[in-house]
């Protein structure tokens, strides 16, 4: 079967209706939206009772509350079940992200006020948050160490993933391994909706978390937008995305194999776009992806997704113009495969990760560079950022001043509680210099 991947001419000073309808997809599915509604109001009522019945009617997985945790025997066994090449996979992934995230984790600070005080910002581990890692489509172990990680690596003392079993409640011990070495502190075989507002809310048997990170398909993220105020959330992370800029030196085989490696999500909501000047390498990319389509084992997936609209190919004038169309679409994934690709970086402006150069495919990315794979999608990159150490982590500002400090500053907040009429404000700073002899700070 060939895939129906449309090639269109666009330019920035003339409306294509295709393209325009490429770049407009929702961020959130309206028909997830009533039913994660539905189910976690259910949950909010119920607890454990609605968890135990939708987990049964999404999942075919008749669990009691009692089986919902994976205990400390079934962790054990399934990193006993894995191979030893995949462990010290997933233990050198671990060092990496570990590396990574503290690397670029943000410090304590503080600066001296003009009168001798200080003022700072603390950075504090939330002390409770859930990871979600998707397992309907492909055992996401990747994610359980690109999220549980920067957990631990900000210091987070509880740590609790949620996880899809399969219909006889085991979950895939490959992704159970990865969660043990991330460090997560609990783990439930729970997906889904439900996994979501058993997080968010909370039941008879499962705590509620602070923060919900990690991806999803359609359902998951609806479900984390609505619980969203309940708790605080990473982004609402949707199916993925990917962009690639390229010019005659790009090797129209790799263009297409980084094409398809997001096509193959399964959700039938992926989306995948290629920007070039060059007709011949856009004809010759298209050839690749219907040659190399047709060798993969999720194939069927890939046609779905290009089947309900998940690829086209656009030429542009040149790079320049190129480029603009990408910061429009705002991919989850941007790979520049040019000549000089660190040129085109200084000119990127919406995009959650950025893959510079012939050899770094969008999979390095998600496997095993550094920085997490958890990244907005439905063109949000515009204003979210991808999951980090930080992610993990409260912001406290300290305000420390002087006797000298507040005296400088008392006729402004005398002021300013004057125009806004909040005398109590006024006086909390001048009660503090009335019949009140000097003394040292």
């Amino acid at each position: 079967m060939s895939l129906a991947v449309p090639i269109v001419k666009w330019s920035p000073h003339a409306s294509t209706p295709e393209v325009e309808g490429f770049l407009k997809r929702p961020a959130l599915d309206p028909v997830a939206l009533d039913t994660a509604r539905r189910v976690l109001d259910d949950i909010r009522r119920e607890g454990d009772a609605a968890v135990a019945r939708y987990t049964l009617e999404f999942t075919k997985a008749d669990l009691p509350p009692s089986r919902f945790a994976v205990g400390r025997e079934e962790r054990t066994a399934a990193s006993e079940a894995v191979d030893l090449p995949f462990k010290r996979v997933a233990s050198e992934i671990f060092a990496r992200v570990m590396h990574f995230g503290k690397a670029g984790m943000r410090k304590d600070w503080s600066m001296n006020t003009p009168k001798g005080g200080v003022l700072g910002e603390l950075f504090i581990p939330i002390q409770r948050v859930g990871c979600y890692v998707p397992g309907g489509t492909a055992p996401l172990a990747s994610t359980a160490l690109m999220t549980v990680t920067l957990a631990k690596a900000a210091g987070v003392p509880e740590i609790v993933a949620c996880t899809p079993c399969a219909p006889d409640g085991s979950v895939n011990p490959y992704l159970l391994h990865a969660l043990e070495v991330a460090g997560a502190t609990e783990i439930y075989r729970l997906g889904g909706i439900q996994a979501i507002g058993a997080m968010a809310y909370g039941t008879e048997t499962i705590r509620p978390v602070l923060k919900i990170v990690g991806p999803g398909g359609p359902y998951v993220a609806a479900a984390k937008k609505l619980v969203y105020g309940d708790v605080d959330l990473d982004m609402v992370a949707g199916p993925s995305e990917i962009a690639v800029l390229a010019d005659e030196t790009a090797r129209p085989e790799h263009i297409a194999a980084d094409l398809l490696s997001q096509l193959e999500h399964g959700s039938g909501q992926e989306k995948a776009l290629f920007v070039t000047p060059y007709v011949t390498l856009a004809n010759r990319v298209l050839s690749e992806m219907e040659r190399q389509s047709a060798t993969l084992s999720r194939r069927t997936r890939i046609e779905r997704a290009v089947e309900n609209g998940g690829a086209m190919i656009v030429l542009c004038e040149n790079l320049d113009a190129g480029i603009d169309l990408v910061n429009r679409f705002a991919p989850e994934h941007f790979e520049i495969m040019t000549k000089e690709p660190r040129r085109w970086l200084k000119k990127v402006r919406n995009a959650g990760a950025v893959f510079v150069g012939a050899w770094t495919p969008e999979s390095a990315g998600d496997f095993v560079a550094g920085p997490s794979h958890v990244l907005p999608t439905g063109g949000t990159a515009a204003c979210f950022s991808g999951l980090t150490v930080d992610s993990f982590r409260k912001r406290s500002s300290v305000i420390a001043f002087t006797r000298a400090d507040l005296m400088e500053t008392l006729p402004m907040i005398e002021r300013m509680a004057e125009v806004e009429g909040l005398d109590a404000h006024g006086r909390a700073g001048s009660i503090r210099f009335e019949n009140a002899a000097p003394r040292a700070d």
